[in-house]
Order: structure tokens, then sequence, then C-alpha cells
């Protein structure tokens, strides 16, 4: 969602501050800006709406220069995208303010500010923020208590960045449900609500725990806890690289992040299975012993996190013989759940800050749970810090706001969890070293699955003027089906649905005919002559079909039907990683031709943060 990225240095940090927002450009955004103090003490701001080169060009028109200062994407939540909502916002006194989140008691505390003559010029809960800090500093005469006894006011989630002209030596922070990270320098210090704005300055970071307040000085950072105490956080080297967020010789990340996927997939078994074993103790000390006593699995996710769980539903009940559910999280917290007895609560998101699945993981802890499992991308997220156990995928940075690498990386990870509960619920060394053996193939199969996208280029062509298409898959291919089908959504802005193929005369079927292609998605599994019953009843109303197919499926390219020939031999557990490939790339090249901002969706964040 919204990117935070603030410093304090001797140099001019106007350059770290803009290329910190670039680097933010994924999350998803509708307007920038900056607040520096310049040498003189004086706070200067520069606010545009669209992209952060537009702010750099204001910039570049009216040069501004300052050795501390905090910057800002803005994602719209209150309030249009304009120049007046964009942040910083700022109050009396050169106070200035960035924030990511939502408060919910705004309305009350602006009638409170209003009354006692503070006047507003745009429509954001940020700005009562701004003003609620400038008015407790005029009773406690500091910028870190008047920050302290703003946010105990506050309900919602926020992480907060504060300057302020008078007290020009530090920057003040807060975190309450969003992420902040303090990044540690050599005389200087900066913070960012993303490691990835800040990698090209520092390696060293440190995370904020929820209710903590920092002060941020050149040469030492202080940070107390929400009972007020002194409290100190663990140092993080990260082993990212600065370059890492490049798009090298691809056109768009999410292309290259595609392409990087047999890579990723490779690094995330690495050390986790060996001579055909799985090592239980990748998922954390205590797992083994948690595993043996699992007997349910409930697992909790958004978006392309939720259809890599849904995979996950079919794979644990079939190979490891354990009953599973899967839930969206923004619906999970809203009911009052039955939890059975002894339930393993898996949580899956690539930032590992999604508002809805935090949230639910919170819930769940008061629920009566066995125990939590996250599977996530980044070491140093919520997610992975409060859950007992950890499977940590390795897709490295993201960047396409569509998620590629991350949900094929996640459908690893968690069949190294099917594994796993297989291994500690009677399945034979054999067994566990067939399974080992299918995920270790995984790497080399999507290596051969890339090399169609020649074929899957030219095919697109054919979406280029539609409007509409479905999606369909049997089993563990309906979520995959899934997946292809908000892939093109998201960034091709074609509608598309999946259905179950079953479920084509349910009602499906009256949407069919010739101008709307149809998706199947066709591994030879024992559901596959049910998939091909379906497939005929939609050739039979003039529908166009587009099949991704086993060689052995004894499907062949006719009038009206393209099949795609897959890798042979795709086991159960290989099929929904593999065949996720072609409708990525297939996503990837109709929205190419038809023009669309492939990273940057419109309206789309790459992480959630709110709710």
């Amino acid at each position: 969602m919204c990117g935070i990225v603030g410093a304090i240095a001797e140099r001019d940090i106007v350059p770290i501050l803009i290329e910190g927002l670039r680097r933010l450009e994924y999350r998803g955004y509708d307007s920038a800006g900056v607040a520096v103090l310049n040498g003189s003490g004086h706070l200067k701001r520069v606010r545009t709406v669209g992209k952060v080169q537009i702010l750099q060009d204001a910039i570049d028109a009216s040069p501004t220069h300052g050795s501390i200062g905090i910057a800002h994407t803005r994602w719209a939540t209150h309030g249009v995208p304009s120049e007046r909502n964009a942040h910083p916002h700022i109050s009396e006194d050169g106070l200035a303010i960035v924030h990511n989140g939502i408060i919910e008691n705004h309305d009350e505390l602006r009638a409170e500010l209003r009354a006692a003559g503070y006047e507003f010029t745009s429509e954001t809960d940020t700005e009562v923020i701004a003003h609620r800090i400038h008015h407790h500093m005029k009773s406690v005469g500091d910028l870190f208590k008047a920050v302290r006894a703003t946010v105990s006011e506050l309900e919602g989630a926020y992480a907060l960045a504060v300057v302020s002209e008078r007290d020009p030596d530090r920057v003040i922070l807060a975190r309450e449900g969003c992420p902040v990270v303090i990044g540690l320098g050599e005389g200087e210090n900066f913070v960012a609500s993303d490691i990835a704005a800040l990698l090209p300055v520092t390696r060293n970071f440190l995370f904020l725990e929820e209710g903590d307040v920092a002060e941020v000085r050149r040469q030492s950072v202080k940070v107390v806890d929400r009972e007020g105490s002194n409290v100190e956080r663990k140092l993080h080297v990260s082993e990212l690289s600065a370059d890492a967020a490049e798009k090298g010789q691809y056109e768009h990340f999410m292309l290259k992040e595609i392409h990087e996927q047999p890579r990723a997939l490779a690094d995330t078994l690495q050390e986790r299975v060996a001579n055909g074993r799985l090592l239980e103790a990748a998922f954390g000390p205590a797992a083994s012993e948690i595993f043996a006593k699992t007997e349910h699995v409930h697992i909790v996710a958004c978006g392309t996190s939720y259809h890599a769980g849904y995979v996950a539903h079919y794979l644990i009940e079939q190979l490891a013989k354990i009953p599973c559910t899967v839930e969206i999280a923004s619906e999970y917290r809203y009911r009052n759940p039955v939890v059975p007895k002894n339930s393993l609560f898996v949580t899956i998101s690539q930032s590992g800050e999604t508002a809805d699945t935090l949230a639910a993981l919170r819930l769940a802890k008061q629920a009566g749970y066995l125990s939590s499992l996250a599977i996530c991308n980044v070491p140093e997220s919520s997610l992975v810090r409060e859950s007992a156990l950890v499977m940590l995928t390795r897709a490295g940075p993201e960047i396409g706001v569509a998620s590629t690498k991350a949900f094929t990386t996640q459908l690893v990870a968690l069949g190294m969890l099917v594994v796993a509960l297989a291994k500690t619920h009677g399945a034979s060394p054999e067994q566990e070293h067939t399974l080992v053996s299918r995920l270790v193939e995984l790497p080399g199969m999507m290596e051969k699955t890339l090399a169609l996208d020649p074929v899957i280029r030219e095919l697109a062509q054919r979406f280029v003027p539609k409007h509409h298409a479905l999606f369909l898959g049997r089993g563990t291919m309906h979520p995959i089906a899934m997946e292809g089908a908000l892939k093109l959504k998201e960034i091709s802005y074609i509608h598309a649905e999946a259905y179950a193929a079953g479920e084509l005369k349910h009602g499906p079927l009256a949407l069919v005919d010739d101008d709307m292609p149809v998706v199947a998605v066709a591994p030879n599994t024992d559901l596959l002559e049910k998939l091909k019953s379906n497939l005929m009843e939609v050739r039979a109303r003039g529908g166009e079909l587009i099949v991704f197919a086993d060689p052995d499926s004894g499907m062949q390219s006719s009038d009206g039907v393209t099949v795609i020939t897959m890798p042979k031999h795709v086991s159960y557990l290989q099929a929904p990683v593999v065949y996720t490939i072609p409708l990525q790339l297939l996503s990837y090249h109709v929205a190419t031709a038809r023009g669309t901002d492939v990273d940057k969706p419109r309206n789309l964040a790459k992480s959630v943060t709110v709710e």
C-alpha cells in the first residue's frame, strides 16, 4: 500500500528519499511527496499527483535540499487522489507527518481539533494526526512525548514518521498494525515501511514492534514500548542486494519474476530436503512434536495466497490424510469459528504484513488452536515474528503487483508441509522419499514449461479484443484456474471467472459462446476423463477451448480447440506448480498486447496493510 521513507544525515537526503520512493512504487500509489528541513531549519514540502517521476520533475523545477526529511507514496483511503490529500501533511510551526494505515476515530478527533481552532486543508485522517501532535506539543513541549500522547488516542492502524522545525535533530516514529523499519548507517540513519527502500544505503535494520515509539537521530536510536519502557530491538542484517529489485534484461518485473521461478523454488527447497528426506526442523525446533499432535489444519489467507491454501487443502487431505479447511482471512476474522481439537492454524502471506491475515492470526491465538505456522517471504515481517512455526519462502523481492514467484514458492512450502504431516501420520520412508523427489524435480519441470513462452505469446493475441474469459479445472486444478483468472483480470482488465469444471451445467454454460475463450488445465490425473466431458459441453455450445494438457491426455487440437502440450508425467503434488506457469505467461502477454501497466495495475496495491 502506501510507502514511507525518511532520513537524517549530514548530507543532502532528498536523492535518498526519491530513490526510496521509486523502490516502493511496486506497492501501488496515486500521489507522492517529500518534506525536508533545509539548512536554515525551515520546512519545505513538495507534493504531486501521479508517479514518483512527476515528483522528481517538480523538485528539479524548484530545487529542494535538506539533511532531515520524510517522503511518502499514497494510496487513497480517505479523500480522492489530489495534491491537497497527498502526504506529507503539515500542522502549525512546521510539523510534518507521513502515515500508512487508517485511523478509525478520526471524525471524533477532527471535531475536537476544529473546536480548538485548527483548520483542515485535506480530507485525510492523517492531517488529524498532525494537528493532534501539534496540540499536545503545546502542553508537553517535546515532539517525542507529543507523539506518544497522540498515538495513545488513536484507534486503528498506523505507521508514522514525524519531523518538526521546532525539533530539527530527530525523526519520530510510531507503529501499530503497519510495518516500519529503521535503517542504521554511519553517522546517519534512515526509516521506511519496507527494507527494499533502504537497500542502497544500508543492510542493517531494526524492526519496531506493535505499540513502539522511536526517536531516530544521526548518531542514535531510542525505542520505547507501549508501556513506556526503554527497549532494544534486535539488529537484523539483510541478505538482499540493492539490485535485487532491478528489471535487468526484462521489459517488466512480472516477466522477470516469472522466469526467476525455477531458481526461487530451488532456493526454497535448499537445506530443507536431503537424501529423499524432509528436515522438519526447517519449520522450527518444535515442529516435529506439533505435527505429530496435529489432527486438523486450518489455513487462512487472502488473494493469491488463498489460492495456494486452497491447493494445500486438497493435498493435505489426499496425501497426509488429515482434515483441512481453508478460509479467506477477511471472512475468518468476523465470525466465531469452531476449533477442532489439536488444530494447526496456518497463515500464508507474501509480505507478512497483510492486515486481515495478521488480524486472523491474533484472533486465533485466543481461540484454542494447537499452534500456528506462517508461510511467508519476508523474514522480518510481523506474521513471521508472531507465529510459533515458520516456513520462509525464498522468492526474493517481488515487485510486480500480480504475484508469480511468491505463489509458486508458497505451493512448494505447502508441499513440504504436506510431506511433514504425512511423515508424522504414518507415511513410510519410501513414501516420504517419493514425495520429496517430486518436489526436487519441480525446478527442472518449470524450466521446461517456461520454454512454452513463444507459443503462449502468439496465443495471447486471440484474447486482445475479448471482454470475458472462463477458466476451468478439477481437483487441485480448480484453485489453479482461479489463480489464472485472477492474473488475467488483474493486469489485462479482462473480466475472467474460474469454475470447477463439473459446475458448468449448473449455470456457467449460459455464458459460453464463440466470443468467450475457455481456458482449461488438464494434467493426466484420475479426473481427466471427467474434465474431457465437461470440455465437450463447452465445445458443443460454440465455445473456443484453449487446453493446457499432458501429452498422454489423448487431446489434440482441432476446429475450435487449441491444445498446448505440457511436460509429461507430472504428479499430483507437482501439477499445481507446473500448470500455473502457462497461465501466468498467458496473462502477461495478453496484458502487454493490450498495453496495460503490467507491473502496476490500476486500483491495486502489492501489500494490503489496511483492512
